[in-house]
């Protein structure tokens, strides 16, 4: 009986929102795609590449001599006096700490950059998205779905006005025109 009840009011509901659904206009957005393909992502991107490489080099550099220094520890390590074959090992092991406290606040760093250099791309894709919401009259547009149907997919859309625009006050000089 209950379930009889929902489903009336369910068809009632549905039924009379079809006349205001059939102006409803919809979209939706993959935000992932758009942080990967987009322009200002991918400038990002590079500029955080270029950034971080000296730093990048550097580690590469010290992992070359740790690794060089193992290999002799271990081809001439018994040629070595004991105190000898004692320092090198002391200057490996300070060598790997050094490294990994490198490592990890290299990772640190990027990871703060790429976060602060992605939350400028979704501030402007969200201008953009706002930009085309007015001007192509949508009522939603949503971030992600589940499923959705390529009609309602805006993202590409997105990807060309970040492409063509700077976004900031563009937006408001196509809608007044």
């Amino acid at each position: 009986m209950k379930t009889m009840i929902k489903a009336g009011m369910l068809a009632v509901l549905l039924g009379g929102g079809s006349a205001q659904a059939a102006d409803f206009k919809v979209g939706v957005v993959d935000t992932e795609r758009v942080l990967r393909e987009s322009v200002p992502a991918i400038n990002a991107e590079k500029k955080i590449e270029k950034e971080f490489s000296g730093r990048d080099q550097e580690i590469k550099k010290l992992v070359k001599q740790a690794k060089e220094l193992q290999a002799m520890l271990e081809k001439e390590g018994v040629a070595l006096s004991d105190a000898e074959h004692r320092n090198k090992e002391r200057e490996l092991t300070a060598m790997n700490v050094d490294l990994q406290r490198m490592q990890r606040e290299f990772r640190e760093d990027l990871n703060l950059r790429k976060n602060e250099e992605l939350a400028i791309v979704l501030e402007h894709a969200n201008k953009a998205i706002q930009a085309i919401a007015d001007a192509e009259k949508y009522d939603l547009i949503l971030q992600e779905a589940v499923y959705r149907n390529p009609k309602i997919d805006i993202t590409d859309k997105v990807i060309k006005q970040l492409a063509t625009d700077k976004v900031e006050g563009k937006a408001d000089s196509k809608d007044s025109k």
